[in-house]
């Protein structure tokens, strides 16, 4: 994992794939880089409409991730490394990402539905370097940086994480959205990403109005520490 986030922001750094000069581009991918090479830990805050939910989460150097799940008084254990994962939901033992999604698991709903989006569960830094494929112009202001979305790149943000695939993936128009990401000393220290738009479920159009922000603490300081029975699941 670690290796394919590394190749990723060498390829960035070497495309031409922002409209703006290539000095806050490369600013930011140094400064993902760095982040990648160290570990770090961070807070995300989830806002939609009245509902807001906070989650947090570790990587290690080695791209090892953890996550804390947290909704209402339960609590969800993750750790996730090369598309191997390792899940602890409410009052249950650990099961692997595989275990979590089988046809034969006779958990349903949530459970199902989160192994389907932790499977493709990028950490911050891997979400900073992705976002440049997504956005207009870049705009540098001393340490911060902002963008607005493009269409097509607030639609694919706006249906990420949706559980499905294929035709009964949720459908988005009217999208629109905007980054800001901040550094401090050359590393990302927060980003917040807002995006609109119109999703139809089922069927039904609803008015989506999200927003994320993302904030990085103890670069380099970052340790874990996995549970054997989730180091078995990831094995």
């Amino acid at each position: 994992m670690k290796n394919k986030i590394l190749f990723t922001l060498l390829a960035l750094a070497g495309g031409s794939l922002l409209a703006a000069d290539s000095g806050p581009k490369d600013d930011l991918i140094a400064a993902a880089k760095k982040m990648v090479q160290q570990g770090y830990s961070w807070r995300t805050t989830l806002e939609m409409g009245n509902f807001s939910n906070v989650s947090d989460g570790k990587v290690d150097k080695d791209g090892l991730v953890q996550l804390t799940l947290t909704f209402n008084d339960s609590t969800t254990q993750v750790f996730l490394k090369d598309k191997k994962g390792a899940v602890k939901l409410p009052d249950q033992e650990w099961q692997s990402l595989e275990e979590l999604t089988s046809p034969d698991n006779t958990q349903r709903g949530p459970g199902r539905f989160m192994g389907r989006m932790l499977r493709d569960y990028k950490a911050p830094a891997t979400q900073v370097a992705e976002l440049f494929d997504k956005i207009k112009q870049l705009n540098k202001d001393g340490d911060s940086y902002s963008a607005d979305l493009t269409e097509a790149g607030a639609k694919t943000l706006l249906t990420m994480g949706g559980g499905r695939r294929g035709g009964n993936a949720p459908e988005a128009s009217n999208a629109k959205g905007s980054v800001r990401i901040a550094l401090k000393d050359g590393l990302v220290s927060k980003f917040e990403l807002r995006l609109q738009g119109t999703m139809t479920i089922n069927g039904e159009d609803r008015e989506i109005n999200r927003t994320v922000t993302v904030e990085v603490r103890d670069i380099g300081k970052t340790r874990l520490e996995v549970p054997a029975a989730a180091k078995e699941k990831l094995s």
